[in-house]
């Protein structure tokens, strides 16, 4: 039998903890969880291979934190965030830092096992980096200059609001390119689009 694989699940709140293990376990999935990243950190070095489940709000380091100490230390283990409602900008802070996706508690099996398949299919195609740069170039030139410019924003981490603040246009008009950009790019989330968007070097021009 195959080795099952690890995912880590790193949330200071036990019942989150609970909830994202039960459902890993029952779809197949060993589980280690970890009350704080200063916990994990400290074990990360000899620690099992596999996925990272992160929240990115617990007291001591937060995510984003996190990410940055394994990045410093060279642990390359893919990382899949964990956000609260109205947490996106964070979130977009994180895909820019390296995270393969994002979804909100409190979230549904399925797309938690969506994200990690994603997490997964990063750690077994680490060569394919460079392709999946050309493909999200060739797809993103596919778009209007203006659709272009409101998905840098999105990749920048901004709301509808600021966005058309900044085009000088209005945020319903904004909702339509939007929608224009995730059926060009054939996405169904938000986090896609960025991974597109992330991979062909859009949001660099941002803080």
């Amino acid at each position: 039998m195959a080795d099952r694989r690890l995912i880590h699940v790193i949330d200071d709140e036990e019942a989150v903890r609970r909830s994202a293990s039960f459902m890993l376990k029952t779809s197949g999935f060993d589980v280690e969880t970890w009350p704080s990243g200063v916990a994990f950190l400290k074990e990360a070095r000899h620690a099992k291979p596999g996925c990272i489940l992160l929240d990115v709000r617990m007291p001591e380091m937060d995510g984003l934190e996190v990410q940055q100490a394994l990045s410093e230390d060279g642990i390359e283990m893919p990382v899949v965030v964990l956000t609260g409602h109205g947490d996106v900008q964070v979130a977009v802070r994180a895909m820019k830092a390296g995270a393969i996706d994002f979804i909100e508690k409190p979230f549904e099996k399925t797309t938690l096992l969506t994200a990690i398949a994603a997490a997964f299919d990063r750690l077994d195609d680490r060569e394919g980096r460079a392709e999946r740069a050309i493909e999200a170039q060739t797809a993103i030139a596919a778009l209007t200059p203006r659709e272009r410019e409101v998905l840098d924003g999105l990749a920048a981490g901004l709301p509808n609001k600021t966005i058309a603040y900044d085009l000088d246009i209005s945020a319903r008009t904004v909702e339509v390119h939007r929608a224009n950009v995730m059926t060009k790019l054939n996405v169904r989330s938000l986090s896609e689009a960025l991974r597109l968007a992330f991979a062909a070097g859009l949001g660099k021009n941002h803080k």
